[in-house]
């Protein structure tokens, strides 16, 4: 069935809407994915604030051609569904989780950060980029070890004498 016109104006204001608010976006495959995964999905992304969204290939097209977007757009030529979030790294990181799961059904294709198209092979690298709270963490052992090793060999040379 066809859509009014009504109808999509209403579906290009909400994926204006979507481009607006979100720093990251990403476009996922999701042909043969089943409701229940579906539903464990949007469980997961709608706790951390990020929306899943399927949509109309065309009106998104419509909607992007609004914005200032820089980069070649990925190609899209199966169903897409975007998921977008304000966190820059979260969308990718979690959509990139999902597809560890649900290789056959579910794969990242592309997608927006921070104002610039990306492909595929450039959110994957996104989507792999550790947490806040895990590169914190790195950076405290790469601080400490240089320390830790001055004090072993202190040590050792106290052990000699």
């Amino acid at each position: 069935m066809a859509l009014s016109k009504d109808k999509k104006s209403e579906l290009i204001d909400k994926y204006s809407d979507i481009l607006d608010k979100a720093k990251t976006l990403v476009y996922v495959k999701f042909k043969g994915l089943n409701v229940k995964d579906t539903e464990a999905l949007r469980k997961k992304l709608y706790a951390e604030n990020i929306s899943y969204s399927v949509v109309k290939k065309t009106l998104w097209d419509r909607a992007l051609t609004s914005k200032k977007i820089e980069g070649e757009k990925p190609e899209v030529s199966e169903e897409v569904a975007v998921i977008a979030g304000e966190d820059l790294l979260a969308p990718a990181r979690l959509a990139h989780d999902f597809s560890k799961e649900h290789k056959e059904s579910f794969s990242i294709i592309g997608g927006i950060f921070d104002g610039i198209f990306k492909d595929q092979q450039s959110m994957m690298e996104i989507a792999t980029i550790p947490s806040r709270e895990v590169l914190i963490s790195q950076i405290a052992f790469l601080f400490k070890s240089p320390m830790q090793r001055l004090a072993i060999g202190i040590n050792e040379v106290a052990k000699k004498k």
